[in-house]
């Protein structure tokens, strides 16, 4: 079947395997060619790095397998949604410690990407919130992974893209939270040079993300609309509300265009907010906001668009958002979805994305005069010491990769000593070297 990730582009030609346990897994790795297969969850990442010849879909794995309410871990199979467990888990007053832009990922996605959230700078990312975790290697073989057992392992699955083997299943801490509500604030910044401050002057909200204009101009280049979180302290904890949208078809891609993107962006940007007043929200809406609307990935066309992710380490962050911004600007290729995001220091996983710096995140409409314009931008991170996001990637060259992510090599070799190297490759391991 002809299969793609969510940012529906490259298309590939897959057998998909969807194994009910852990030994109808075992008996698939026995029976696939090799250097073929890849583990893959709910298909969320953007690019290629759960698509190869052989997929093994973890959807059926997908079981609650126990929960020590002292000291909050909860014990799931890899293919429980983040959707499903806090469907299950807010209502009885927890919540994850870190969550993605979206529900609609696996735990074991969550864990191979090393997801982040709105909470970096103080909470770090979703790996340093595993307590343990049960790996598939390539023999069939499952081992106990923890930062105490195995951790070169450990460190090389999370945020390994699905490359040291299957993840079984992971105890995970989560965390009491008596509301299913969080307070909004929203600020206004009229420039780049505001928001990189409001950022600062913000820095113990528990919660910030920024939406950026990345097609304003001048004086107003990096524009943007900052919005706080903290969560209500109600003891009002009810299950989060279902999507209430969906879009049908794919919108025909002419209407993605520099026109359209500059009034929607100058709308949004220009829209009515009481700015500091603290406004309650569902959690759903604060952290996933667009998962109220089915399939909008169609938004961008049938060729499907791509993300681009990146992060500057502080020193050099707002020169170079600057220069990225600028370029973006005088291309006209703009996005509607551009997020900037203050993050905490890097942490111990050999191919995690966060460094302590700004991270930004932008979608473009494909179209190949757009990769022109991402190898620039990859040129103007590369200089400022940053890197891009795995789980968003879908053009990096092998050596962006090699530059920008220092211990690819002990990844590498831990592939090779344990044999995933013959087994797990997805499109994109295959592209970067590894």
């Amino acid at each position: 079947m002809k299969l793609t990730s969510w940012g529906r582009y490259p298309v590939c030609e897959s057998t998909v395997n969807r194994p009910r346990s852990d030994a109808a897994l075992a008996g698939l790795l026995h029976t696939q060619p090799p250097s073929s297969s890849i583990a893959r969850g709910m298909g969320r990442s953007y690019g290629d790095s759960a698509l190869a010849e052989h997929v093994y879909s973890t959807t059926a794995l997908d079981q609650f397998i126990a929960f020590d309410e002292e000291r909050g871990l909860l014990r799931c199979a890899a293919g429980v949604t983040l959707e499903t467990l806090l469907h299950a888990m807010m209502p009885r007053g927890w919540f994850l410690p870190v969550v993605p832009g979206t529900w609609h990922v696996s735990i074991g996605g969550a864990i191979a990407s090393d997801v982040h959230g709105k909470n970096h700078h103080l909470d770090g990312s979703f790996g340093q919130h595993v307590e343990s975790l049960r790996l598939m290697l390539a023999s069939g073989d499952i081992v106990h992974c923890s930062a105490q057992e195995n951790t070169e392992l450990f460190h090389a699955t999370c945020a390994g893209m699905g490359l040291t083997g299957i993840i079984v299943d992971a105890t995970l801490h989560l965390r009491r939270n008596n509301s299913s509500t969080v307070m909004q604030r929203t600020l206004r910044a009229h420039n780049l040079d505001e928001i990189f401050a409001l950022f600062d002057s913000h820095h113990n909200s528990h919660y910030s993300v920024a939406w950026l204009d990345c097609l304003a101009r001048g004086n107003s280049l990096g524009r943007s609309l900052l919005y706080l979180g903290e969560h209500a302290n109600d003891n009002i904890c009810r299950t989060p509300a279902k999507r209430s949208i969906s879009i049908p078809f794919s919108s025909p891609a002419f209407l993605l265009n520099r026109y359209s993107m500059s009034l929607f962006n100058s709308l949004y940007y220009h829209k009515p907010v009481k700015e500091l007043v603290e406004q309650r929200i569902e959690a759903k809406q604060y952290f996933f906001p667009l998962d109220s609307i089915g399939h909008w990935n169609r938004l961008y066309g049938k060729r499907g668009f791509m993300q681009y992710q990146c992060v500057i380490p502080d020193a050099s962050a707002q020169p170079a958002m600057r220069e990225i911004l600028t370029r973006i600007s005088t291309s006209g290729k703009g996005s509607f979805l551009s997020v900037l995001k203050k993050l905490g220091p890097a942490n111990r996983n050999l191919l995690s994305f966060p460094l302590e710096g700004y991270t930004l995140a932008l979608d473009f409409k494909f179209e190949p005069s757009t990769l022109a314009l991402l190898d620039e931008l990859d040129s103007i991170v590369l200089a400022h010491g940053g890197r891009l996001y795995l789980a968003k990637d879908a053009r990096m060259s092998q050596e962006v990769f090699r530059r920008s992510y220092p211990h690819w090599e002990d990844m590498a070799r831990i592939r090779a000593e344990t044999g995933a190297d013959r087994l797990f490759n997805s499109l994109q391991s295959r592209r970067l070297g590894l």
